[in-house]
């Protein structure tokens, strides 16, 4: 396994901010067609340089200029708010487009699209003007997540408190990916009643510090590190009634697992055609194969099929719940409907799991010995896979997908269903 040669330095508060894009410079896409044909263009440009920046953790400031000048962030924003409102089978597809160009810079903007199906669910319509106009503009949401240290992931001590000088907030945040490169840090939090809520917080703001402590072996780039807020003031109307989501069906849980799987789908795409074109231009055939060139020999040929198979296989689940979503939405949301939701979201999730780790790990036995060596990078392929897919275990999408065909049970609603 490759080292970086300048991993973070734990406990080291970022003082770099991003950038605030020139509305002006922000290009405003209008169809599902130019959004993918522009995920396309930046993929080819991300792609040039996603292994130098695995290699060397070179945090990628420049390429998240370029993202947002784009427009891509503002694909969901509704077309009354000035924005395309893609389907989800498009959202799905441009994040699988730049996750196989590299999926760590790919992943950064998952949050975004996340907050934003929260917004268009409980946000009014003077929010959603607010938020979706910064969106347009350029700016980036990210992510303060989880904490440490909690029984669950689920359990939450960071509090939003009415003080004599207006809302406060204070709490600390693990696993807050994009957060060191967001314009606004959502996070979720208790109010003085008990109540979740969802709290976006401005990244400049006194009192926010975000931690560059990201250290996995995989999806390098993410900074997905620890966000400390003490005492932040907070405005009135940036704070959403996250409780309500536990009251009614939704599809914010299942948005948000569409985009992990798309991920995924990313990673192992990649993995298979780096394996490929290693096989072509560097491996030499087994002894006992008896061909002239090792893409010629009759094992390999039926494991890249193999591969292939479930590759497309899980690309067309993928597929699938996007058009689940599509549907589901196009009409009131009911609970069966969420669940239904739910329940392709998990299935897709479980083949673009498993084809993730199939791929990146098979890319070495069909490539042979000469791709273990550091200066091919390939195993940033299987390091990607193994940590993004940890993110939420795929044996409870097994029990998910189960127990609603054999039991009707329909699925807890959270972010990670």
């Amino acid at each position: 396994m490759s080292v970086p040669l300048h991993p973070p330095v734990p406990g080291v508060v970022s003082t770099r901010l991003p950038t605030v894009p020139d509305p002006a410079g922000v290009h405003r896409i209008t169809s599902d067609a130019e959004a993918i044909e522009v995920a396309r263009a930046l993929a080819a440009v991300f792609a040039d340089g996603a292994s130098d920046r695995d290699r060397h953790r070179r945090l990628p400031w420049d390429e998240l200029d370029r993202y947002s000048a784009s427009g891509l962030g503002g694909i969901t924003v509704p077309r009354e708010y000035g924005g395309a409102a893609v389907s989800h089978v498009t959202l799905a597809e441009v994040f699988r487009i730049l996750c196989a160009a590299d999926p760590a810079l790919g992943q950064i903007p998952q949050n975004q699209f996340g907050v934003l199906a929260v917004v268009a669910e409980l946000a009014s319509d003077a929010q959603k003007r607010r938020i979706y106009a910064d969106v347009l503009a350029g700016k980036r949401l990210g992510n303060a997540g989880p904490e440490r240290g909690t029984r669950t992931i689920a359990v939450q001590t960071t509090r939003l408190s009415r003080t004599p000088l207006g809302l406060r907030l204070s709490g600390t945040r693990a696993y807050s990916t994009g957060a060191l490169f967001a314009h606004w840090i959502p996070t979720r939090a208790l109010d003085d009643d008990e109540r979740p809520i969802l709290v976006l917080v401005p990244r400049e703001r006194a009192g926010v510090s975000v931690i560059d402590d990201w250290s996995a072996f995989g999806q390098r780039t993410t900074a997905s590190g620890t966000v400390v807020f003490d005492g932040v003031a907070i405005d009135d109307e940036l704070v959403l009634p996250a409780w309500q989501l536990a009251d009614r069906p939704g599809l914010t849980g299942p948005v948000s697992q569409l985009i992990q799987a798309a991920i995924d789908a990313g990673i192992a795409h990649a993995a298979l055609e780096d394996a490929k074109t290693f096989v072509r231009e560097h491996s030499r055939p087994w002894v006992d194969a008896s061909v002239a060139r090792a893409s010629d020999d009759p094992h390999l040929i039926h494991d890249v099929g193999r591969l292939t198979i479930d590759l497309h296989a899980a690309e067309a689940l993928l597929a699938d719940a996007g058009e689940t979503l599509d549907r589901i939405a196009a009409g009131p949301v009911t609970a069966d409907s969420s669940a239904r939701a739910s329940v392709a979201v998990a299935e897709a999730k479980i083949l673009t799991t498993e084809i993730a780790l199939a791929a990146s790990e098979k890319l070495f036995e069909l490539a042979g010995s000469a791709a273990s060596r550091s200066t091919h990078n390939l195993d940033r392929h299987w390091r990607n896979a193994r940590t993004h897919t940890l993110h939420d275990p795929v044996r409870w999408k097994y029990h998910l997908v189960g127990n609603y065909y054999l039991n009707r049970a329909l699925p807890a609603r959270h972010q990670w269903n």
